[in-house]
């Protein structure tokens, strides 16, 4: 039996830190299947030399429901509160960047 005094654990992933995408805008998003593609691409071009690309983490509803855009976030973006609408496949590295903190303004 565990010993319920130890304090807890913390584990560190060897892959850079998930993306997070609406499974929801996905589906209703003219663009959600290129969009998933070119974000699932995009992770694995910018993994690091030897390394495992990021995930792709599909998700409940954030509560933004664009009309026309995937909701995507990430740990640090959550941190922020902000949140990267993604309208077409070609808004991809931008969004990225943005989540990862790159070039706000």
């Amino acid at each position: 039996m565990p010993d319920k005094s130890a304090n807890p654990m913390i584990a560190r992933s060897r892959r850079a830190a998930p993306v997070l995408v609406c499974r929801k805008c996905l589906k209703r998003s003219d663009e959600g299947a290129d969009v998933r593609r070119a974000l699932k691409s995009e992770l694995k071009a910018s993994r690091p030399e030897g390394g495992k690309p990021a995930k792709l983490v599909m998700t409940g509803c954030f509560g933004l429901c664009p009309k026309k855009s995937v909701v995507v976030a990430s740990g640090a973006s959550l941190m922020r509160q902000e949140y990267v609408l993604v309208a077409g496949r070609d808004q991809v590295p931008r969004a990225l960047a943005l989540l990862n903190g790159e070039g706000e303004g």
